[in-house]
């Protein structure tokens, strides 16, 4: 999401065993003595996000009245009684001499602290200092704890809430990077009627664009305050780099997710070619399984990865739809017994975690990170009838209905742009796409 390497092609990843669920002082949210996420909204806002996770020495205090499960006995403490600034750094020197962090983990934690830090301070919230020490020490944990019992993703996925609550470990950590003043929602009344779908049975679909690895964070923030619903059930067609990259790993263990191999990492080692194919049909077959339950919301970005800036001009733009991926989600919808719909929804999120320029194959990604506007807007399903009314032929009428969803969400995309990159606010709206703020 793009949630985040988040959201390929449809189909899975062949991954098993038992999910590994760890302790953490945070999942309590009566015991802890935190705010819960559910903001009104007129309090979504970076100062109040921030808010939530001041009073670090208070959750690290309260973790000592609780009896620890058997997987965390032997986890190290290092970054969850780190107080400074000079605790993380010399934490990361001395889990990696320790022999519990590989260098290059370490290394690529230590380059994450000062991105996460210039971008949340840029943002001038009050309090922004101790946000950083108090995200990062609860994130260095998680990705540590990862090295030391690598945790296994399920094809499907469900979000890990207990007893440490990863969904709202993900808002905490990325709320503060997004400047809400400068962020629009466009067509919110869609997303109340997509809801309404959901409650009542129906399948729904969103094909839409991928930016960064922040891109399901910042859908359940952007509606929060609106639609809480879609962010806590939506389900992400996840590339597996996000669930195989330390540092990236704890922030997908807060999602649902789909896990599949991307087609554009499907060919980067020829001998595990079949083993990612198998997976995929693997995760088909059980995508297949919880759209004939019903209700399901599934995010799928068909371009099988994140988007890239033109390479000349410098200017993002969502990545072409694969035709193939679309059609396969169609199908799928079809095909589960339940009424479905397909929506395109456009996401403009790229300066909060903007991707490497070009695609790379090794696991390990450079990590930047900014302060920025964010943009998610939807608009009316797209019925394949009535798109491919015209076409003499199954392959045409794939690509035409593909086209007509890139279309779409294009034209939302260059309307977030012009309201959030331009400056133009609220009046960049359109005639089909109508920007607010509903967390004011």
């Amino acid at each position: 999401m793009t949630p985040l390497t988040l959201y390929s092609s449809a189909a899975t990843v062949t991954l098993t065993s038992s999910p590994r669920v760890p302790f953490h002082p945070l999942a309590s949210r009566a015991r802890r003595g935190f705010v819960s996420f559910r903001l009104t909204a007129k309090k979504l806002s970076v100062r109040a996000m921030s808010e939530l996770v001041q009073d670090k020495e208070s959750v690290v205090a309260a973790s000592t009245s609780f009896t620890e499960s058997s997987e965390e006995l032997n986890h190290s403490r290092t970054f969850l009684d780190a107080r400074t600034e000079q605790d993380l750094i010399c934490g990361i020197k001395k889990e990696k001499e320790a022999g519990r962090l590989p260098p290059n983990v370490a290394a690529g934690m230590e380059e994450l602290y000062w991105n996460y830090k210039n971008a949340v301070l840029s943002s001038g919230a009050p309090g922004a200092d101790k946000t950083v020490i108090s995200n990062m020490s609860v994130a260095f944990d998680r990705m540590l704890l990862g090295v030391e019992d690598p945790y296994t993703f399920n094809p499907y996925h469900k979000a890990v809430r207990q007893p440490f609550d990863y969904y709202h470990f993900v808002h905490m950590y990325i709320s503060p990077l997004i400047d809400f003043k400068n962020s629009y929602v466009g067509n919110v009344s869609i997303f109340s009627e997509l809801e309404d779908k959901l409650r009542q049975g129906h399948n729904v679909v969103l094909i839409s664009n991928h930016q960064s690895e922040a891109d399901p964070a910042v859908i359940s923030l952007l509606l929060e305050a609106h639609c809480p619903y879609i962010g806590e059930n939506i389900k992400c067609v996840a590339g597996d780099r996000v669930i195989t990259d330390p540092l990236c790993k704890p922030f997908s263990m807060g999602r649902n997710l789909i896990c599949v191999y991307s087609k554009k990492h499907m060919n980067d080692d020829p001998e595990l070619v079949d083993m990612k194919r198998k997976a995929n049909t693997r995760s088909l077959k059980e995508m297949a399984t919880l759209l004939r339950s019903g209700s399901q919301l599934i995010w799928i970005a068909p371009s099988g990865g994140r988007d890239r800036p033109d390479p000349s001009t410098g200017e993002w733009f969502p990545a072409p739809f694969d035709a193939s991926s679309v059609d396969n989600m169609r199908r799928l919808v079809e095909h589960s017994g339940a009424p479905g719909h397909i929506y395109p929804m456009s996401l403009l999120c790229y300066d909060i975690m903007p991707p490497p320029p070009k695609v790379e194959k090794e696991i390990g990604e450079k990590r930047l990170v900014g302060y920025h506007g964010t943009g998610l807007s939807i608009a009316p399903e797209i019925s394949f009838s009535d798109v491919t009314a015209d076409c003499s032929n199954p392959n045409e009428a794939k690509e035409a209905y593909s086209q007509a969803l890139y279309n779409s969400v294009d034209e939302q995309y260059k309307t977030l742009n012009s309201a959030i990159n331009h400056r133009r606010g609220i009046e960049a709206s359109t005639s089909t796409v109508s920007l607010s703020q509903p967390w004011n």
